[in-house]
């Protein structure tokens, strides 16, 4: 019997959640938010811990279930329906690349550092921030990117040049902090980078928020 109440149980839990998403309408996974992210993980805990707590009848999960999908409907509702609740209950895009310059600010708000910001980028199939006109950070947590217009397609391919040898580019400063283990893996040293600084006229690595260098196209420097 205990056999046969959990599995009567799990297949009520099973189709009440199947229900509840598809009146709920839910998006892909890529274009989930955070707060679709864990309502989702909410739902599936109610109904495991219902299933699986003894004391719990077949009433108390299609209850929970039915309770909390109305919860998250009532939120996409308000959503849908008052523009100003978005702001507060969806977030909204930060930009985080404006005219080709790092946004630090927003940078902070949002809890990133260069490093998973360049993750993002790679992700889109952009491998220097010098190629990036504009960044926006989405409410899902990906980045959408509009690049310079010197890397836009056309490519090389559609004008038919010749193809020239792909650099790929490296971080040697991040937030004020030199990575010496990348500067001497190139043939590097502080002397060069330095000389590169001065001709900015920083004189302090803690001045500069990042550095990148690419073999054919030099330094790219953002200043604190």
């Amino acid at each position: 019997m205990e056999y046969l109440s959990t599995t009567v149980e799990l297949v009520i839990g099973f189709i009440a959640l199947l229900i509840m998403t598809k009146l709920l309408g839910k998006s892909t996974l890529s274009q989930i938010t955070p707060f679709d992210f864990i309502s989702a993980l909410i739902l599936g805990e109610l109904v495991g811990n219902a299933i699986y707590d003894q004391q719990a009848k077949l009433g108390i999960i299609l209850f929970s279930v039915a309770l909390w999908g109305l919860l998250i409907y009532i939120i996409e509702w308000l959503t849908q329906r008052f523009r100003g609740t978005r702001k507060i209950l969806e977030g909204k895009p930060s930009v985080l690349i404006r005219n080709g310059h790092l946004d630090r600010q927003e940078m902070k708000k949002n809890k990133l550092d260069i490093n998973q910001l360049q993750h993002l980028l790679r992700e889109q199939k952009v491998f220097s921030i010098r190629e990036v006109a504009y960044a926006i950070f989405e409410t899902n947590g990906t980045v959408s990117v509009l690049s310079k217009s010197n890397y836009e397609n056309p490519t090389k391919a559609d004008l038919q040049v010749p193809p020239t040898a792909a650099y790929l580019p490296v971080t040697f400063i991040n937030d004020g902090h030199v990575d010496w283990e990348n500067l001497e893996k190139f043939g590097y040293n502080g002397e060069w980078l330095m000389n590169k600084l001065r001709k900015y006229g920083i004189e302090e690595y803690k001045d500069v928020f990042y550095f990148e260098w690419k073999e054919d196209e030099g330094e790219f420097i953002e200043r604190m």
